[in-house]
């Protein structure tokens, strides 16, 4: 290529985002690609030049776990994502794509149920196959986006909402929809295994879907199953075999020590754990964030079978007082809720996306301050907040802050963000996650170097999902380049203050244009979909037909 650079930064330290260290060049953007050049620049022509002398220039960051799936209809600019230096997001996790869904009004059902994760657009969406929504956010948006295609929608497609065992046909009918996203540019499978209907999945059934990602480059990307065996590593163990028996490589998300777990169990026995089997030879990696605050859909806190049927069930099971008063009286003494319930009654646990007229006062209360202001016991609240607000989340305390630091050293981890964006009071980790990275851990604490953390944030993610022209700064590759500074990097979003812009990062380029230019957002939106190892590899023919309807299970479902 001849002619000037389109942006020729200059004066910066490089960080590759391969764990090298830091050199001195110049970063030259041509059509999109980076040039490294060493030596004098100041005859080398460029249209527009950035001086960052003082500041480190190093590859966009991938958030390898964001729940922004719907959020960037709304909110393209993601502002609070590219003041922290992300120009990927993965979506799609924990079982919870919104793709595909062969029937809208599934689709529409999945949406409001996930409305206080991912947000609720105020129009119907308009696609049923990955594929579909990729095209929706390509070119439109101001960060990339990747996905997953999650287990959900696929037993959705298959068995209606209804628990049940998928084998036969509607196995098949799974097997096929794992085929089809990923020739849509799915990057493999992902699993949420405490959120029904994806909750129901055998093993077995698993391990065939992941096979089906795995034949095709894509990972397994899993929320394990945290109520399984001693609900302390026989989750991990599940996904560990479902990992060697399918042939996909292994990505837990999420990976931390609850502070709220009900098991006895220290933080080293879990990483000990992954560093086993890939000792063993098991290609198993995880990814964590960097804040001791969780979040997610306040009716996580039901038993798994009042959510049996999908949300109309629910809804109709929490109107029956006899239903009603048995779930409650289980979300007090067991079921999901035992994770959270070390501090009852819930006195840390905040709630968000309150919409109901009745509830909407209580929006960024603490479940705590509710039970006190209504007087009724604390299991009918939750009862009938979950009622009126099916879309109804909570953040609270969750990492063991005394070993977080553990899960985001260790040598096999990334770091991902997981948040919940939506409410009064959001997860700080959407406003902060990665640049507490880097003003925490690396410049405070010095519990990672530079070159190291920014490897977790963004070649490491990169060669899991398989994009080898991201994620790091070499001739050629895509020019996803952030300019910050180490010094000034800070990241106020906390519990109680969440809402707080990141700063540090002052120049954002995703595939070589200014969406961040010297502090300001430029309103640019050149992100990219970008599609998986498999896109563009589709038969001729469709891999089996579909019907209007769930094929009904074939066996009573499990526990």
């Amino acid at each position: 290529m001849t002619g000037p650079f389109d942006v020729l930064i200059e004066g910066g330290a490089v960080v590759d985002g391969t764990g090298n260290p830091a050199f001195t060049a110049a970063v030259g953007i041509r059509d999109g690609r980076v040039t490294l050049l060493r030596g004098s620049t100041a005859d080398v022509p460029a249209r527009e030049r950035v001086d960052a002398t003082g500041h480190i220039v190093a590859p966009g960051f991938i958030d390898l776990h964001s729940h922004s799936d719907l959020v960037l209809l709304g909110d393209p600019d993601l502002e609070m994502k590219v003041r922290q230096g992300v120009t990927t997001e993965v979506i799609g996790v924990d079982g919870l794509s919104y793709a595909p869904f062969e029937r809208p009004e599934d689709l529409a059902m999945f949406a409001d149920q996930n409305a206080g994760i991912a947000g609720l657009p105020a129009q119907p969406l308009g696609w049923r196959s990955i594929g579909d929504q990729l095209d929706a956010y390509d070119r439109r948006l101001a960060v990339n986006v990747a996905t997953m295609v999650g287990n959900t929608a696929l037993r959705v497609n298959a068995l209606g909402w209804e628990p049940g065992v998928a084998d036969g046909v509607a196995l098949d009918r799974m097997r096929a929809q794992v085929r089809e996203a990923m020739y849509d540019g799915a990057f493999g499978l992902s699993t949420g295994l405490d959120y029904p209907p994806g909750a129901h999945a055998t093993t077995d059934e698993l391990v065939a879907l992941a096979a089906e990602a795995a034949e095709l480059g894509g990972i397994y990307h899993t929320h394990v199953r945290y109520g399984l065996g001693d609900t302390y590593l026989d989750p991990f163990r599940e996904a560990a075999e479902i990992s060697r028996r399918s042939g996909a490589p292994l990505q837990v998300t999420h990976f931390s020590r609850s502070a709220r777990a009900t098991y006895t169990g220290g933080a080293q026995r879990m990483l000990d754990l992954l560093q086993a089997e890939r000792d063993g030879g098991l290609d198993v990696t995880f990814d964590t964030y960097t804040y001791e605050w969780g979040g997610t859909r306040l009716s996580r806190l039901l038993p798994l079978w009042a959510q049996e049927g999908g949300p109309d069930r629910l809804r109709a099971r929490l109107a029956d007082a006899a239903t009603r008063d048995r779930i409650a009286a289980e979300v007090e003494s067991s079921g999901a809720a035992r994770q959270y319930v070390a501090s009852a009654p819930f006195s840390d646990l905040r709630l968000g996306y309150l919409t109901s007229a009745e509830h909407d006062r209580f929006e960024g209360w603490y479940l705590s301050e509710v039970v006190s202001t209504l007087g009724v016991p604390l299991g009918r609240v939750i009862c009938e907040l979950v009622a009126a607000n099916p879309g109804a989340t909570f953040t609270r305390p969750s990492p063991h802050a005394m070993t977080l630091w553990k899960f985001v050293c260790h040598p096999l981890g990334m770091i991902a963000s997981d948040a919940v964006f939506i409410g009064l009071a959001p997860s700080p980790r959407a406003y902060g996650c990665f640049t507490r990275v880097l003003a925490d851990f690396v410049r405070e604490e010095r519990l990672l170097s530079l070159p190291e953390a920014v490897r977790k944030m963004s070649s490491f993610p990169a060669q899991r999902l398989g994009l080898p022209d991201r994620g790091v700064l070499r001739d050629g590759a895509v020019a996803d380049v952030i300019v910050f500074s180490l010094e000034h990097s800070m990241a106020p979003a906390n519990f109680e203050r969440p809402r707080q812009l990141a700063e540090g990062v002052s120049d954002v380029f995703v595939s070589g244009v200014a969406v961040l230019r010297d502090g300001s957002m430029t309103g640019a939106r050149p992100g990219r979909a970008l599609r998986g190892p498999a896109y563009g590899r589709a038969p001729s023919a469709p891999l089996v037909p579909t019907t209007a309807e769930p094929v009904a299970a074939e066996t009573a479902a499990e526990g």
